[in-house]
């Protein structure tokens, strides 16, 4: 086992450290939530004073991964991966009337299995034979941003700044024989990468209120970051709908696209990754 796709070895004390990371962002969010139920102004009937979603992403992924093996260098073929749902939190709490601060986290934790020939190259040579690659994938991303909103009445606009925490951890093995270059590779070999970094994060978004209880939003986010050993970008775009069939308690329905590109650059190895997800979303909210 070699360095990692993405830095050294995960250790329990960055664990633990991930772990007081998002406590941190929970503490923020009670705070801002018991400051804003103390403001009398009403905000425009597209926004809630606070207000925190609890659901899912049923997205259809597509995955694209280079890393450095025992073999060298393998870079596999861009694979559609079945559906899977991904658990999702999103809060907001609006300061000021016009100003607020926005969470989201998710965390992505597949398994793959992809055929390494064919379109797949060993330093940059095609492949022949029959091997697995098999990996498994985690990534995390928390994104917190400060927001504007600009406009009045039954619509708005918002602007957000902020920034995104995001960690990527895969786990990859090679089986079998593959000719690539004039050379036989057999047996097997395993390898694990791991990293985390923090990038700044930019948020657009629109938010219409039909009625009070009936109100649909679109939203666009990204994420970029250079420089370090983990570098990349992830862009996100959804379109929803919000329905509260009572005061406080409603549902949210959206459609998602979600694009994951990172690329680990330092030390003795490299690799990248390229995750793509699309699919609809479906949140249970509570406003306050």
């Amino acid at each position: 086992m070699r360095n990692n796709l993405y830095g050294s070895p995960a250790k329990t004390s960055q664990n633990i450290s991930n772990g007081r990371k998002l406590m941190q962002y929970a503490s923020l969010f009670g705070i801002c939530m018991a400051t804003s139920v103390s403001a009398l102004a009403d905000p425009s009937p597209a926004l809630d004073r606070a207000s925190i979603s609890i659901g899912a992403f049923h997205a259809e992924p597509t995955f694209k991964a280079g890393v450095d093996t025992p073999y060298g260098r393998v870079d596999t073929p861009e694979r559609s991966n079945s559906s899977v749902t991904i658990p999702r939190i999103r809060a907001d709490v609006l300061l000021f009337d016009s100003q607020g601060i926005s969470f989201d986290y998710y965390r992505y934790d597949r398994s793959y299995n992809l055929g390494v020939s064919g379109n797949s190259t060993i330093d940059g040579q095609p492949v022949t034979g029959s091997a697995n690659f098999d990996s498994k994938l985690k990534i995390d991303l928390a994104r917190l941003s400060y927001k504007w909103w600009f406009g009045s009445g039954n619509s708005v606009f918002g602007l957000g700044l902020g920034g995104a925490y995001y960690r990527a951890d895969l786990a990859g093995s090679i089986s079998g024989t593959v000719t690539a270059g004039g050379t036989t590779y057999s047996d097997g070999a395993s390898d694990r990468y791991t990293d985390d970094a923090v990038a700044p994060l930019v948020e657009l978004g629109w938010r219409y209120a039909f009625t009070p209880n009936v109100r649909m939003y679109v939203e666009a986010s990204g994420v970029k970051k250079n420089g370090g050993n983990l570098e990349g970008h992830i862009y996100n775009g959804n379109v929803g709908v919000e329905w509260f069939p009572w005061k406080n308690l409603g549902f949210v329905a959206d459609y998602g696209i979600s694009r994951v590109k990172l690329e680990r650059s330092g030390g003795s190895s490299t690799a990248d990754l390229d995750i793509r997800f699309r699919g609809p979303s479906l949140f249970a909210k509570a406003r306050f």
